[in-house]
């Protein structure tokens, strides 16, 4: 049940990350979710060695970690992802 709370937190915070970064993003949702993930695993990381792995009540400092952390990696796969397509769009025009 673990792996299906991931899926569904890592879905969320990466919807909510494309939200928050301006312009648009032309990464898919597979990836969107997969980057969300890993914005919850590296936030939960931070969040520990600053030292509020966990508090009374809802985890808001945690859950703003892991938000900060989600934006940051969206907006680099985003970058990566459209510098990786382009690159392909110009060798098939060449062909």
């Amino acid at each position: 049940m673990g792996w299906l709370w991931a899926i569904i937190v890592g879905f969320v915070l990466g919807i909510i990350a494309k939200a928050v970064i301006p312009g648009k993003q032309h990464s898919p949702l597979w990836l969107t979710t997969i980057c969300g993930i890993l914005g919850a695993i590296v936030g939960n990381a931070v969040a520990r060695a600053a030292g509020v792995e966990a508090t009374p009540g809802i985890d808001w400092s945690r859950h703003i970690f892991q938000l900060v952390a989600a934006i940051i990696i969206v907006g680099v796969v985003d970058m990566l992802y459209m510098a990786t397509l382009g690159k392909h769009k110009r060798e098939r025009q060449r062909a």
